[in-house]
C-alpha cells in the first residue's frame, strides 16, 4: 500500500488570517477549524475520496509560537487562471502579499512573493486563454 499527500500543514501566527489570505488567493473554502487551526481547500475530504485517488491536498494553518526565520525549504508555486501574470500579482498585493527577493535573480520565468506572514511562494506564468492574459510568462 502506499500513502497520500492529504494536507501541507503552515506554522503560522495568526491562522485565521492566513487562511483567508489563502481562501482568496486559491479561491478555497474554509472546511474545518479549532482552536488555532484552521483547514481550507477546493474540495471536503472524505476516506473513501482519498483511499479511491490522489486528490488535491488541504492546507491546515497552525498557530506556532516561534515567528519565520529564514527562506522557507517548501513553497507553493500559483498559476493564474483568469488573467494575466501582472494583473495576478497586482491582485495578490491587494490582498496583503509582498515581493520579496529570495536570491532568484533578474532573469527568472517567475514572481517571488511573500503571504502576509513573510512565507515565501511563487507566480509561475499564467494558465489563462491567450486573449484574456495580457502578459505571459514562458514555463519555466
Amino acid at each position: 500500500m502506499t500513502s497520500r499527500f492529504t494536507e501541507l500543514v503552515v506554522d503560522c501566527h495568526d491562522a485565521e488570517r492566513l487562511a483567508g489570505f489563502w481562501c482568496e488567493v486559491l479561491d478555497f473554502k474554509v472546511i474545518d477549524r479549532s482552536e488555532g487551526k484552521v483547514e481550507i481547500g477546493s474540495w471536503v475530504p472524505t476516506v473513501e475520496d482519498v483511499r479511491a485517488r490522489q486528490m488535491s491536498p488541504t492546507l491546515l494553518f497552525v498557530r506556532v509560537p516561534e515567528g519565520k526565520s529564514v527562506k522557507n525549504r517548501l513553497h507553493l508555486d500559483v498559476s493564474p487562471i483568469d488573467r494575466g501574470t501582472d494583473d495576478e500579482v497586482t491582485r495578490l498585493l491587494g490582498l496583503g502579499a509582498t515581493r520579496t527577493d529570495v536570491g532568484q535573480g533578474p532573469d527568472r520565468n517567475w514572481v517571488v512573493m511573500a503571504d502576509p506572514e513573510g512565507n515565501e511562494f511563487c507566480v509561475q506564468r499564467t494558465l489563462a486563454p491567450r486573449n484574456r492574459a495580457a502578459k505571459e510568462l514562458p514555463w519555466p
